[in-house]
């Protein structure tokens, strides 16, 4: 198929949520729609065929969630077998769902090619799978570090109260850092989770320096990034989580849980780790933080030096480009 301006073929990428969810499956999305509109026309639906006649008639079809997307992907194989069909591995598919659910392995089967998001996630896959997979890092723009105090430490969470972004670890680390009133913790995200919800309200109640905002517009989430002092990730699994990528690009460092996903994103020498699950480590990761805080060589800034180093891996071109890529090799275009 030759690509040309006066007849650009159809992309429809489906995915289980849209603009309302405001999580990072829809910013993964919205900007894949933006890179691929040069070279086709892009339609975005939650399911494949749906009421979009214009999608039903789509020469590839890029589905997000091998086992959320899984109806799709089976109605486009009964149709057009693998020809054009590419699959996008979530965090809950590489490290929960291929590993028992029948309708995720059949999407990995299925698809003509797979794409993750960060380096490490090619090793979740079979041998096989591995053949049909390439990498495609997630982009944000890049914002200017901003000059912060040293009179406090403000740390901030990002992640909707939901089991798998870990919360109560969050929760436990500001029970053991409540008596420290120069660090501020602050957490956004809506609740998913009644009993999570509960549970941050009663941490607020229990610790004076937590405060959880709920959810917020994702631009006035960026900016929360980029004003606070560190980015705290406490997550069981990600596939690429969008947090991380766009701390980075606000030259805003951070501590992640020792999960593939989080060292796929920040890389393998890291020192911002603390094992899954571990408040206490957490905790005192934080308090090195905000002792060194002045320190040139302290913690905090040994991390955001890190940070900066890994910075080019999440360049808007570079990922166009990838997508784009992508498209033309789906389409069978040289």
């Amino acid at each position: 198929m030759a690509l040309n301006s006066n007849q650009k073929p159809k992309v429809t990428i489906v995915t289980p949520s849209l603009a309302a969810a405001n999580n990072g499956n829809w910013q993964t999305v919205r900007r894949w729609a933006r890179a691929i509109a040069p070279v086709a026309q892009v339609s975005i639906v939650q399911h494949w065929p749906g009421d979009d006649t214009s999608a039903e008639e789509s020469d590839v079809l890029i589905a997000l969630h091998a086992r959320r997307s899984a109806p799709s992907i089976s109605n486009w194989y009964a149709r057009h077998g693998s020809r054009g069909l590419a699959v996008i591995m979530a965090g809950t598919d590489l490290y929960r769902d291929i590993n028992y659910d029948p309708d995720a392995q059949r999407s990995l089967q299925q698809a003509h090619s797979l794409v993750v998001l960060q380096e490490k996630a090619p090793e979740a896959l079979a041998p096989a799978e591995r053949k049909k997979t390439r990498l495609i890092f997630q982009s944000t723009s890049l914002r200017k570090p901003l000059a912060k105090t040293t009179k406090h430490l403000r740390v901030l969470m990002v992640g909707h109260l939901r089991p798998e972004k870990a919360p109560h670890t969050l929760f436990q680390v500001t029970r053991l850092l409540k008596t420290h009133p120069d660090i501020y913790i602050d957490h956004i995200g809506k609740v998913l989770d009644p009993a999570l919800g509960e549970a941050a309200q009663q941490t607020m109640l229990e610790a004076p320096n937590y405060r959880w905002i709920a959810g917020l517009p994702h631009d006035t989430v960026r900016s929360r990034i980029q004003r606070a002092h560190l980015l705290v990730h406490t997550s069981e699994m990600e596939g690429g989580a969008h947090v991380v990528m766009e701390a980075v690009n606000s030259g805003t460092p951070v501590l992640a849980s020792d999960v593939d996903g989080n060292i796929g994103m920040l890389g393998k020498n890291y020192q911002g780790y603390f094992p899954f699950n571990n408040a206490n480590v957490l905790a005192e990761s934080i308090k090195e933080c905000r002792a060194t805080q002045s320190d040139e060589n302290g913690l905090l800034n040994v991390l955001s030096e890190q940070c900066r180093d890994r910075a080019k891996l999440f360049d808007p071109k570079v990922e166009q480009h990838a997508i784009q890529t992508l498209v033309k090799d789906l389409l069978g275009v040289s």
